[in-house]
């Protein structure tokens, strides 16, 4: 009495355990993911200096130098068209000016800090003074007027 238990060269059984099944794989497909972090990149680095400062300014053009800039964020001092006066976003009156410059520089730690004021085209040249003689007064020292790059030559 004879059985075969693997069966025969060219039975059903011997097809079967000679196929080897696939592993599953381990790998992940990154083809996607650099797609989405290009699109982001290219995104952040058009948007990026549209959010330098949010109150809308005409700066004269000059061809001065560029100032050298720290890596901080530095403190932005504006006087709209109408003269209202606005620490980075926020507005301010005048009278607050040098308490609240006061608290970021010692904030951030000390009255070295650079700051730069940027004065619209329209507003009267007094009212950019006026603000700068108050810093001048309050002791700040570093202080930066901001134009635009004359196209003109």
């Amino acid at each position: 009495m004879g059985m075969s238990g693997g069966g025969g060269a060219g039975g059903w059984q011997s097809r079967r355990s000679r196929r080897k099944i696939a592993p599953a794989m381990a790998e992940i497909n990154v083809t996607p993911m650099v797609d989405v972090m290009l699109v982001l990149l290219i995104i952040f680095m058009v948007a990026a200096p549209l959010l330098t400062v949010g109150v809308p300014i005409d700066l004269p053009q000059t061809q001065a130098n560029a100032v050298n800039q720290d890596n901080k964020e530095p403190i932005t001092l504006s006087v709209n068209g109408k003269g209202l006066i606005f620490v980075g976003d926020s507005e301010i009156k005048y009278e607050d000016l040098v308490p609240k410059l006061q608290a970021i520089t010692q904030a951030r730690g000390g009255f070295d800090e650079r700051i730069f004021v940027r004065g619209d085209k329209k507003v009267e040249y007094g009212a950019v003074m006026r603000v700068l003689g108050r810093l001048n007064g309050a002791g700040f020292r570093k202080v930066a007027l901001v134009t635009e790059l004359d196209q003109g030559g």
